[in-house]
Order: structure tokens, then sequence, then C-alpha cells
């Protein structure tokens, strides 16, 4: 079982492309001028893109979290369900 997940508000992306450009190889742009994330899939309940993960792509994906100017990237704890950012 995972034990991260990173969810991405695409919907109110900006599309500055920081997640692409520190972590092409989880994050990429699309035509429409926002970032995809990598085998992400539309979540039902509210339209993000989740993406399950293990340890060892902890620090990719945490620092494109990080660099997002507008806090559409979030990463989850799935084993206590705790937001981490």
């Amino acid at each position: 079982m995972p034990k991260y997940r990173v969810e991405h508000d695409r919907e109110n992306c900006i599309g500055c492309a920081a997640c692409a450009s520190v972590c092409p190889k989880h994050w990429s742009m699309n035509a429409d001028g926002k970032s995809d994330l990598h085998e992400g899939t539309k979540r039902d309940s509210d339209g993000w893109i989740v993406k399950d993960f293990e340890e060892g792509e902890y620090n990719d994906l945490k620092q494109s979290a990080d660099v997002c100017p507008v806090n559409v990237i979030h990463i989850v704890d799935v084993t206590n369900n705790k937001k981490i950012i």
C-alpha cells in the first residue's frame, strides 16, 4: 500500500511551470497552459488529479508542492490521512 498521495487542483493552476521545472519526471506543461501530473487520475468527489506514491518519490513530489506559488499541489500521508503540504 502506498504511503503518500499527491493531490493537484488543476483547475486553479496558474501555469507558472515551477512544478515541471523542478520535477519533470512527474510534471509537464499541457497545451492549455496548465501543469499535468503524470499518471494521475481525476478524483470524482472534487475533480482534483491524484496519484499515490512511495517513499522513494517523496522528495521530488514534495519539492514540486513547495515551489507552487498558488498552493494547488498537496502531499498527504495516506497512512493517517494527514496533509503534509
